[in-house]
């Protein structure tokens, strides 16, 4: 069997069995973008008009709604429709980390109506594997409305500096991420971890969706710990989707930066599939 990351994003959707992963990998082939922005943006409308602005060379839109400071119902249906319009994903980084029956009530329901628009969410195991099957059993349940439609991932690694998402902690992640394929299929990580034993045997089809954080065309970092690395670098090192942020809306030409990034990103792909 083929690596995972020799593969097209097209020959992976095509084998995979998870329905949101088969979305993932159908949406960056066809719009031939593995783009996330990230648009941690504090108003409704500064929010739904970068989406609206990059939605056309994006994959992914990637919220923080807890961010922003007159989210309301208005806020669920622009996204929605933008994603619909552009044709693009929603990721909403909740990195959820409470016991289970918490999650449950902050995933479906809540201020933040998270379960409505966001294709993914990801969470953190520090509290333990529970909330892992607490996401699982709403994502799952028959009277679910976004059932198969909805999926989790994994906060397996940060860029942040000093990160204690490393190590054993990493491990657990996959190791979790293998017993829930039916409700998990990725993670966040600055490589491919694909090679990472664990107590469970991974199968002949095992498929996680990498997305990584801190891309940016400048390297340099901030002055809060974040490390950054270029979308060329992220893709050599087994990212599936590049996650960027203040390196495209903040620019001075955020169209022009997030086509720059896309041309950058689908080269780098291009060029790990041999597909040129």
């Amino acid at each position: 069997m083929a690596s995972r990351s020799t593969l097209t994003y097209s020959e992976r959707a095509a084998r995979h069995s998870h329905p949101v992963a088969k979305l993932f990998l159908e949406t960056a082939e066809r719009k031939q973008s593995n783009v996330i922005v990230s648009a941690d943006l504090t108003t409704s409308a500064e929010l739904l008009k970068c989406a609206n602005d990059l939605g056309p060379y994006i994959a992914v839109f990637k919220t923080h709604v807890d961010v922003v400071a007159d989210f309301n119902e208005d806020t669920v249906k622009g996204l929605n429709e933008l994603a619909k319009k552009h044709d693009f994903l929603i990721f909403e980084d909740r990195k959820f980390i409470d016991i289970g029956t918490t999650v449950q009530k902050q995933y479906h329901g809540g201020a933040l109506r998270i379960s409505e628009f966001a294709h993914i969410v990801n969470a953190s195991i520090l509290s333990g594997d529970g909330i892992v099957e607490a996401l699982s059993q709403v994502m799952n349940a028959q009277s679910f409305p976004y059932k198969d439609a909805r999926a989790l991932i994994l906060l397996a690694e940060m860029t942040s500096k000093g990160s204690l998402a490393t190590d054993d902690y990493t491990v657990q992640c996959v190791e979790l991420a293998r017993k829930q394929t039916g409700t998990v299929i990725g993670w966040i990580a600055n490589r491919s971890l694909e090679t990472i034993p664990t107590q469970s045997t991974p199968s002949d089809t095992e498929d996680f969706l990498v997305f990584t954080t801190g891309v940016n065309q400048s390297t340099k970092g901030d002055k809060l710990g974040q490390q950054y690395q270029t979308p060329t670098m992220a893709i050599e090192r087994g990212a599936d989707f590049i996650i960027s942020g203040r390196g495209i809306y903040a620019a001075e030409n955020p169209i022009e930066s997030v086509q720059s990034y896309q041309k950058e990103g689908w080269e780098a792909y291009l060029k790990r599939v041999k597909k040129e």
